[in-house]
């Protein structure tokens, strides 16, 4: 089988790798958890894991109906590291709704056009309608973060995007969206891990790009921008909910039971929901000692 990028993970992995990183992979079983910071030893079960997530779907649904009815708009972010499981949260959030209604925002770099636009710009097209939920897949923290990392913006850029930041948001919510940010959180083993999963899969190869295989060597540039970014935008009108997701399950239920907490729709019945875990699930200082 031919590998993407030459095998560019795999030699990664054997030849560039923190032996620490190293280490934890080859000596992990299947469903072990490979963080020592993380709560939990070992992945949650499945069975328990599907029958709560059977229970949140229903609720779901519930929100979308009322969504719908009454004309609240939901904006919901997932931001976080590659390989962090944005996708599958999003995929398991709209599983079960309509996608009339519930649209998935994930932007592809920006045309000549959009790079010469306002930078906020081209995700405002993408807000949602009344009664419509809008889920992005990555936002306007590209470049807080990776265009940041990797020089696709100048220090300037940035500094005019954290300075505009505040406003924007506050606006939003101002203007009656619902809005909520998730930032998913995985340690350095696992990330390689699901990329060394991604790299031997024909079938989630499309899910790698060459800003995947260049961040591997950029773990500590990410750290110190992530810290930056959460401590110039955790705002009291738009906290972060972070999230470990070194478990994908445990890390879908709670960022599942974020936005429907967040929803103040007919019929939520909150002891179906739950609280999320506050061992994974909580502001920026639950990432603290991670990096």
């Amino acid at each position: 089988m031919t590998l993407p990028f030459d095998g560019a993970i795999s030699t990664f992995f054997t030849s560039e790798a923190p032996k620490p990183v190293r280490k934890a992979i080859e000596l992990a079983s299947k469903d072990d958890i490979l963080d020592p910071t993380y709560p939990y030893r070992q992945e949650m079960k499945g069975k328990d894991y599907d029958a709560h997530m059977d229970r949140l779907q229903i609720e779901l649904v519930k929100m979308q109906s009322d969504l719908k009815a009454s004309g609240k708009r939901l904006v919901v972010i997932f931001e976080g590291r590659d390989a962090a499981g944005k996708g599958g949260t999003i995929g398991v959030t709209r599983e079960n709704l309509n996608p009339r209604v519930c649209s998935v925002v994930a932007l592809a770099k920006p045309s000549d056009r959009e790079a010469a636009q306002w930078y906020f710009q081209r995700y405002v097209d993408w807000l949602p309608a009344n009664g419509e939920i809008a889920l992005f897949d990555r936002s306007w923290y590209n470049r807080a973060v990776i265009e940041h990392v990797f020089g696709f913006c100048t220090p300037a850029q940035r500094e005019h995007f954290f300075a505009q930041l505040p406003d924007f948001e506050r606006m939003l919510v101002e203007e009656g969206f619902i809005f909520r940010k998730i930032w998913l959180e995985v340690g350095q083993a696992e990330q390689l891990k699901r990329f060394i999963a991604r790299e031997q899969d024909p079938l989630k190869q499309w899910k790698l790009s060459p800003i995947d295989i260049d961040g591997l060597k950029k773990w500590d540039a990410y750290c110190t921008a992530i810290d930056e970014t959460m401590e110039r935008s955790n705002f009291a009108v738009a906290p972060w909910t972070v999230i470990l997701s070194d478990d994908k399950k445990r890390a879908r239920i709670a960022a599942v039971q974020t936005i429907l907490g967040s929803v103040d729709y007919k019929g939520r019945d909150l002891a179906v929901i739950g609280t999320p875990d506050p061992a994974i699930c909580g502001g920026p200082e639950i990432r603290k000692g991670r990096a």
